[in-house]
């Protein structure tokens, strides 16, 4: 007997009455395969048609997505399975099936077969299933392995890379068994070169030693600043403007005071600076570990970059506002007023507005009853008196003052740039453009600045609070100074303020100003005229040279000297202007010397205004500081109850904020670019070029660092 199923499987479809009724058993052919689903409709109509209904078929979605082994999309598919009669219909089927891209899997005719397929395939998938697992295992292993190692693998990767990379640059010799490099380095680092490079031949077993020789080139060096943690930053904003040419003066010692200093005086707050040195003194103690932590935020790096320039910032501007007594747009009265008031308490509960008498003699009260100056006679020890902060004139006071501070600090820095430009000069040997240019410079701009400093300082020595309606406006003076108009200083029917300061005062001015014309023609036409007739030297010696060797007749001796006079009319003057290798353009270089003493000259004039940024970012700090005082914290203390004490921290918290985002960091960023610009163009224009290129040594630090950097902004 037969099992059940093999039985049912074994019958035909037409069933016993067609095999009892002498009718042979038909026999169906099949294929199945797998399709996507999105075709069913279509090959199921196609086979209809092309078939003409003779075949069946039979089709069920798998419900598990499946990967494209070409595109690597995931698919989803059915799989079906066509049943017909005869070998045309199945060569019929097939076509069909290649045109839908139907993938046909074989499957056996008899039961016994395909069960033992079946069994099979699962046999294979559970040895996959396992050898995946193993393989997924295996691969587990290794990357972790790996992952301990990576860091030091790319270390040495890009130290590699680096390595070659260089030896790329190195040339072969004649024997092609050595490598020829040339670099530069630091005179000073030359024995530390020979030591590396002895160790390297005995670490590595050479049997020929490294050779280092000093060449000779006409080649400009790079220029290499050493720095360390605290000057970096200042020498990166001076490189920020231009790379210094080899041996030029560098600003960057002295910005490490000046800019500081400058971008005080424009932020003067004691109490602001007290902040701005906390934030930097804390960046400064808590470095290491800050810099263990390798942020990748750019606007942090920069912050954490210039950390010592933000500290010495606060502490010079905790200096300008001891100066200013400025704290948080309060004054302290620290060692007590060098003013006293004499009215009585009905006159200052009477009146809103008293005013109180500098004057020795002749003061008065409010009954014109004579009284004792209200000024002591000494004054305030340290920085401006605190009476200032209740006067109705502290701004016309503060900006008189901070005004010709600005000017005196401003014509202070260009005179020390035009002097640092002397060093400039001697190095280069061009001694003509100390007598040219150097000293012109230096008369123009003491004749005209340097003087109105002097009016300045002398102004407020010499006027006490006495005289003080009879001093004379110094920017008046200045334009009468051009105009040559000036008035008696005994004629008593003038006023006393519109005469000049001293008895000498004009023809001194006169004086300053034919030294001031004559200092800008001497630095407009004596350096072009020199240049020309040098060269119309050199060309009467050529052309003498050459009459003399095209003369037919000539005694040795004369030979002798007009080669001499050849050579050395051919050899590079010691002036070092630059115009010997190259040829000679009069006018090129007269225009260029009418640009550059129109650009000095109109550039004095606009470069001491533009130091009046100094007061004028002074004072809008000032009453930025003072509206957030009067308008914001000022309204927690008008109340008397409890409750002003809730109302009193909420104020200080929002006065707080709005202090350190608009003071500290908008206010402070603008003083900072401001001075940067009092700097660059101001200070550095005087003396400084930055024509050069930086010296870039090998170093894997350097190197490392910036494939991590680059690694991050991948990522």
């Amino acid at each position: 007997m037969h099992d059940q199923p093999r039985q049912d499987e074994a019958q035909t479809l037409l069933g016993e009455e067609v095999s009892q009724a002498g009718i042979p058993a038909l026999k169906l052919g099949f294929v199945a395969g797998v399709i996507l689903r999105e075709r069913i409709p279509a090959f199921e109509r196609l086979l209809w048609r092309a078939c003409r209904g003779n075949v069946f078929l039979k089709f069920a979605e798998i419900e598990t997505p499946l990967e494209d082994p070409v595109t690597g999309d995931q698919v989803n598919k059915c799989v079906f399975i066509i049943f017909f009669q005869g070998e045309q219909l199945k060569t019929r089927v097939k076509k069909i099936c290649e045109g839908f891209r139907a993938t046909l899997y074989p499957c056996p005719e008899t039961p016994a077969e395909r069960r033992e397929m079946a069994i099979g395939v699962m046999t294979r998938i559970e040895d996959l299933n396992t050898v995946l697992g193993q393989t997924q295992d295996h691969r587990h292993r290794v990357l972790v392995a790996a992952a301990k190692n990576i860091k030091v693998w790319f270390i040495k990767v890009q130290k590699i890379k680096a390595i070659y990379h260089t030896l790329n640059f190195c040339n072969l010799d004649v024997t092609q068994k050595c490598l020829i490099a040339e670099c530069w380095c630091p005179i000073s680092e030359l024995e530390k070169i020979q030591l590396a490079l002895r160790r390297g031949t005995e670490r590595s077993g050479a049997a020929v030693p490294s050779i280092l020789n000093r060449m000779s080139t006409k080649e400009s060096p790079p220029t290499f600043n050493r720095t360390n943690k605290f000057t970096a930053a200042f020498q990166a904003l001076v490189d920020s403007y231009g790379v210094a040419s080899y041996r030029e003066v560098n600003p960057a010692p002295f910005a490490i005071i000046s800019f500081p200093f400058i971008f005080a005086v424009m932020f003067g707050d004691a109490g602001h600076g007290i902040v701005m040195a906390l934030f930097g003194l804390w960046m400064v103690i808590k470095e290491k570990s800050l810099i263990a932590q390798k942020s990748t935020n750019e606007i942090w790096n920069t912050f954490f970059g210039g950390r010592y320039i933000i500290l010495l910032m606060g502490l010079f501007s905790i200096y300008t506002g001891l100066i200013y007594n400025d704290f948080y747009s309060k004054s302290v009265n620290i060692f007590g007023s060098a003013w006293q008031s004499n009215y009585t308490l009905e006159d200052i509960e009477a009146h809103k507005v008293l005013q109180l008498c500098p004057n020795r003699i002749n003061c008065t009260n409010l009954a014109k009853e004579p009284i004792h100056m209200d000024y002591r006679g000494y004054p305030y020890p340290f920085g401006m008196d605190p009476i200032w902060a209740i006067s109705v004139n502290r701004i016309t006071y503060t900006n008189s003052y901070k005004m010709k501070m600005s000017i005196i600090i401003g014509v202070a820095q260009m005179l020390f740039g035009v002097m640092l430009s002397i060093w400039n000069h001697r190095y280069f040997k061009e001694p003509l453009n100390i007598i040219a240019e150097f000293i012109p410079e230096m008369i123009f701009l003491n004749s005209i600045f340097g003087y109105l400093c002097v009016l300045c300082i002398y102004k407020w020595s010499v006027w006490p609070g006495d005289d003080a309606a009879c001093a004379p406006s110094i920017l008046l003076g200045l334009i009468n100074m051009f105009l040559f108009k000036y008035e008696d200083y005994d004629d008593e029917n003038i006023v006393c303020n519109q005469k000049t300061m001293f008895r000498s005062q004009q023809a001194l001015q006169t004086l300053l100003v034919i030294l001031a014309v004559l200092s800008a023609m001497v630095l407009l036409l004596v350096k072009p005229l020199y240049l020309r007739r040098e060269h119309n030297k050199k060309l009467a010696i050529r052309s003498i040279a050459d009459a003399v060797e095209s003369a037919p007749e000539v005694t040795g001796e004369d030979v002798q000297i007009h080669d001499a006079q050849s050579r050395s009319s051919a050899d590079p003057s010691p002036s070092g202007h630059g115009m010997d290798g190259e040829e000679f353009d009069f006018g090129d270089l007269f225009v260029y010397q009418c640009i550059h003493t129109i650009e000095f000259c109109l550039g004095c004039i606009s470069h001491t205004a533009s130091y009046l940024r100094l007061w004028a970012l002074s004072l809008a700090h000032g009453q930025l500081s003072e509206v957030l005082w009067t308008m914001v914290l000022h309204m927690g203390f008008i109340f008397d109850s409890y409750a002003g004490a809730f109302v009193l921290f909420a104020v200080f918290a929002a006065w707080a904020m709005l202090t350190i985002g608009i003071l500290l960091v908008m206010e402070g960023l603008s003083a900072f670019l401001h001075t940067l610009r009092l700097h660059w163009v101001e200070f550095q224009s005087k003396f400084y070029h930055g024509s050069g290129y930086a010296f870039l040594p090998f170093s894997f630090e350097v190197i490392l660092d910036q494939a991590q950097a680059s690694d991050h902004e991948v990522h």
